[in-house]
């Protein structure tokens, strides 16, 4: 029996010329005790179908239906997790939990009232937690604090509006085990707005695409039997063959070519060397120790007394080598990166690139942060030109506006160089991010979790906008990340760190996998999953703080 129908629902915003419509003819229907994923991009129109259901918003056209009555307005019976948190400051978590207990119950007796509000605590795994206000919490317990008072109002219909979307790899996978469970004891029917494919099938019993034009693809049925182990799911050819499928159909309809080629490079040579094209990208350069980490410390005075977040570092990278550095929160990785930019002092051992020891910064250290650190007001172009004017001091005009347009076109940005950087998306700064950076022309790439804020499907399309480059430029790069897919798919060796402090090396994955890489390639390749096994198995070991002692480093091409 459905309890949720969509009929020919279309909505959009504006007035218009300014009139854009987000979701059109979307026809669908939801069973009782079902548990949908509905997965799609970012602008997709996710959130306002969510908005839809819960009653926040209203169709231009069409209708939505609650077991049988319109949807009007909002309800209880539609429990709502956002994907912030939107907890009240001055409560604790009991406090917070207890506004949704008043709202369903408020003749309860104050006995009463305690033991389900301690019911729902005790549901999320927070009971230790019970007398903390929110500013005490990390984001994932504040997520689950949501997820409690949702859950307290009682609903008939879950909704879940990319509640995991903010959290860390780790923090993220515990929480939708949680979520799992509580639908497995309750069964209640739920729906998920998620950007993440893994998410969606390790929840969902049908995925429902939702296309960047915002119509509705074909829905996916996932037959994987209950309950489902995450781990167990990597060796399992039927979620092998649904991840493949669900990947291509949304790399497909989302992830269409942006490159232009209208441009060359010039020969233009910056101060630290190379261009002339570089070098036929750095052809036959593959020298072993171009870049060399040796007995890296790093240790910082507390009022305790000294701390060794990083020790005994030891790696040796070739030159035109792309290298992974993943581990859990707190492992040292963004510490390491920082030592080989130049911008964190090193404690004690040294970094040598090139022949030589690595003191400050420099621009033949290229970095890409997190967050791509532009200057609002100017455009993707004056962004850009900003360091290449001072790498190129030779070059005419032309030519160092030549190199800025050529990266900005190589990133798909061939039509936005002369915006503010205040008016592009997030994906779109970011990839003038990385157009700064190829820019330089440096001799080593640092990548320090280049798509972390971004949602899932932009880090898909920007990894092959970084692949495509670097495939180009052959730059010797080390890319800090805390995601599996991410870090086999773009290095050549993925070295894994033990957990902090006195973080190291605890085991190096050489991955031979063919390149030109795209993501749908590789999930097809029959080696791939063997890679990904490794790392997770890596990180399952040092999960929750565990500090085993570290593998020898095999499969190393040291």
């Amino acid at each position: 029996m459905s309890i949720l129908k969509f009929e020919n629902v279309s909505k959009g915003f504006g007035q218009d010329a300014e009139r854009s419509e987000v979701l059109k003819n979307i026809d669908f229907q939801v069973k009782e005790g079902e548990f949908v994923a509905i997965l799609g991009f970012s602008g997709s129109g996710k959130s306002t179908l969510m908005n839809l259901i819960a009653g926040l918003e209203l169709p231009d056209s069409g209708k939505v239906t609650f077991k049988g009555q319109v949807i009007t307005g909002p309800g209880p019976e539609r429990g709502l997790v956002f994907q912030s948190y939107s907890l009240m400051p001055w409560l604790t978590v009991g406090g917070n939990i207890g506004l949704a207990v008043n709202a369903v119950d408020p003749k309860l007796s104050r006995s009463a009232r305690q033991a389900k509000i301690d019911h729902y605590v005790a549901m999320v795994g927070l009971s230790h937690a019970i007398n903390r206000r929110p500013m005490e919490l990390s984001g994932g317990m504040r997520q689950r604090v949501s997820v409690a008072r949702a859950l307290a109002m009682d609903p008939e219909m879950l909704l879940l509006d990319e509640p995991l979307s903010a959290l860390d790899a780790l923090t993220r996978a515990n929480l939708a085990d949680e979520i799992l469970e509580i639908w497995e004891a309750d069964k209640k029917t739920c729906i998920l707005i998620t950007n993440d494919v893994d998410e969606a099938i390790f929840l969902a019993d049908r995925i429902i695409p939702l296309n960047p034009d915002g119509t509705l693809g074909e829905p996916v049925a996932v037959t994987l039997p209950r309950p489902r182990d995450r781990s167990a799911m990597n060796d399992d050819m039927q979620f092998k063959a649904l991840r493949a499928k669900v990947t291509k159909y949304l790399m497909d309809v989302g992830i269409a070519a942006k490159v232009e080629e209208t441009r060359s490079l010039p020969d233009a040579t910056p101060v630290h060397g190379i261009p002339i094209a570089l070098s036929e990208a750095q052809k036959g350069a593959l020298e072993d120790r171009y870049l060399v980490f040796s007995q890296l410390h790093k240790i910082y005075p507390t009022p305790k007394g000294p701390l060794t977040v990083v020790e005994d570092f030891d790696l040796k990278v070739k030159k035109g080598e792309f290298i992974s550095l993943i581990g859990h929160s707190g492992c040292g990785k963004s510490t390491v990166l920082t030592m080989a930019a130049g911008l964190n002092p090193i404690s004690k051992g040294g970094i040598r690139l090139d022949g030589k020891h690595i003191e400050g910064a420099n621009p033949e250290r290229a970095v890409v942060f997190q967050s791509p650190n532009l200057f609002p007001w100017l455009t993707a172009k004056e962004n850009v030109s900003i360091g290449v004017d001072r790498v190129y001091p030779n070059a005419s005009q032309a030519e160092r506006q030549d190199v800025v347009e050529y990266y900005l076109e190589r990133v798909g940005l061939a039509d936005s160089m002369d915006k503010a950087a205040q008016g592009l998306s997030n994906g779109m700064r970011q990839r003038v991010g990385i157009a700064r950076a190829f820019a330089l022309s440096p001799k080593l790439l640092l990548l320090d979790e280049p798509f972390g804020m971004l949602d899932s499907l932009t880090r898909w399309e920007l990894q092959e906008v970084l692949m495509e480059v670097w495939s180009r430029t052959k730059v010797t790069a080390v890319c800090v990340t805390h995601d599996v897919d991410e870090a086999i798919l773009l290095a050549d060796r993925v070295v894994m760190m033990t957990n902090g402090p006195q973080a190291t090396i605890g085991k190096i994955t050489d991955v031979k996998l063919p390149r030109p890489r795209s993501r749908k390639a590789l999930l097809e390749h029959p080696e791939y999953y063997r890679y990904r096994a490794e790392v997770i198995d890596f990180l399952e070991e040092y999960e929750h703080g565990a500090k085993p002692k570290p593998k020898p480093k095999t499969l190393a091409a040291e």
